[in-house]
């Protein structure tokens, strides 16, 4: 699926439809967390400030220009446009952004502990390890900036006391970019109580991430 040929309207229902899968898993809750979808090389669709995901209209979706940071309606776009737009500017392979609060996430940027390469779908999809930001006040340029220096070579990011940040070519890699943060950020937690999760040599971590760029996950987009 080329996620740039696809309708604004089609693409302000994957955000509808992306907010109410993360409700369902568990990953945010209300209002919290974020998602974007670029539209072209300059605009991206954002979900807007205040709204609740249960109740969130395809309509309701903010136009916004990432350049600019202007935008289209009386609807404010998400607080945290800083971010969308300092990872679209900087990535352009990237065409969706889901920022969360996730629980196992939230916890490991709390204590701001880098996640090592632990398990193999984390090295394979987000990337050799899942980096912290440094701290800066959510909302602020300075957090987005933060956020992308975090995020080089890396398809997450831990946000240092306040959440992650997940990324992705179509919104269904940023999700399931989500899922599996999820899981490693649970998994490295638990294994602190028995010793210490032991790491993936650098060797196999750069191997098994090219793979999965390259090769894994355009033959998975192939097959649905």
């Amino acid at each position: 699926m080329e996620i740039r040929n696809l309708t604004q309207q089609t693409l302000r229902e994957k955000i509808v439809e992306a907010g109410l899968r993360l409700v369902e898993e568990g990953l945010v809750m209300r209002s919290w967390g974020n998602i974007s979808i670029r539209v072209d090389d300059k605009n991206m669709l954002i979900t807007p400030s205040g709204r609740t995901y249960e109740s969130l209209k395809p309509e309701e979706v903010v136009l916004m220009n990432y350049k600019t940071l202007t935008y289209i309606g009386k609807v404010k776009p998400s607080s945290e446009y800083y971010l969308h737009a300092a990872i679209y500017n900087r990535r352009n392979e990237i065409n969706a952004v889901i920022h969360t609060h996730q629980m196992n996430a939230t916890t490991v940027a709390t204590a701001r502990r880098e996640v090592p390469p632990i398990i193999d779908d984390m090295v394979q999809i987000i990337g050799p390890s899942v980096r912290v930001s440094k701290y800066a006040m959510a909302g602020t340029k300075k957090f987005a900036k933060n956020a992308v220096i975090a995020l080089k070579g890396r398809q997450a990011a831990l946000l240092a006391n306040h959440g992650a940040v997940c990324i992705g070519r179509t919104p269904e890699e940023a999700f399931v970019v989500s899922q599996v943060l999820e899981k490693a950020c649970k998994t490295f937690i638990e294994a602190e109580f028995l010793g210490g999760a032991k790491n993936i040599s650098r060797f196999s971590t750069a191997i098994l991430h090219q793979i999965y760029l390259k090769k894994y996950s355009k033959l998975e987009e192939k097959n649905r």
